[in-house]
């Protein structure tokens, strides 16, 4: 529990501005960016192979849960584990499925619940990702 009490106060010290700024504010970014490439009509993956676009929604989506658990660490310091990245993925799955209903008003884009499955997939990865190093960096 010391872990969690000397983390509370580091953020403390620092600041609601500048945990905004590094924590929230790329999150938020992030997601612009997400929704920002959906809302363009005809985009199709850099590389072009079977099931290409899946891995590009998975890698987006890894992206965003890294981001995601980053900054609800800040909010939820000592909650457990299991908890941050519950909440992560539960938030992560909400994105991605208002992401691909956004998809599916783009003219020359299409929404399916593979894509949104995909998203899942990416999200799942980056919280193992995630616990496995954030719980080094906080030991």
């Amino acid at each position: 529990m010391d872990v969690f009490l000397e983390r509370r106060r580091r953020l403390a010290r620092v600041g609601t501005g500048a945990v905004f700024a590094r924590y929230w504010l790329p999150l938020l970014a992030y997601i612009t960016l997400i929704f920002g490439l959906s809302a363009q009509p005809g985009l199709h993956p850099p590389v072009s192979f079977a099931n290409s676009d899946k891995l590009g929604h998975m890698l987006e989506y890894g992206g965003l849960g890294l981001l995601l658990a980053r900054a609800l660490r800040t909010v939820f310091p000592s909650r457990s584990w299991l908890f941050t990245t519950m909440l992560a993925l539960a938030l992560g799955l909400c994105i991605g499925a208002g992401d691909e209903l956004f998809q599916s008003l783009i003219p020359g884009r299409d929404s399916t619940v593979f894509d949104w499955l995909a998203d899942g997939i990416g999200l799942v990865f980056a919280q193992l990702a995630f616990v496995a190093w954030a719980r080094d960096w906080e030991a």
